[in-house]
């Protein structure tokens, strides 16, 4: 038998209900996450070229 295929709107398209409440980011602080973010990978990437020469 086959799966009831509605293709109704969901209750929970306008959330992201896989998120928690205490890690969503506000609109306005993604570029700032994303500045952390890629520095700590900069960070990392000239800590590990010190450390092999």
């Amino acid at each position: 038998m086959g799966r009831d295929n509605k293709q109704g709107q969901s209750a929970n398209k306008g959330s992201l209900p896989q998120t928690p409440k205490n890690q969503k980011i506000a609109p306005n602080k993604v570029s700032e996450e994303f500045s952390q973010e890629f520095m700590t990978m900069i960070n990392s990437v000239t800590k590990e070229g010190k450390t092999k020469k």
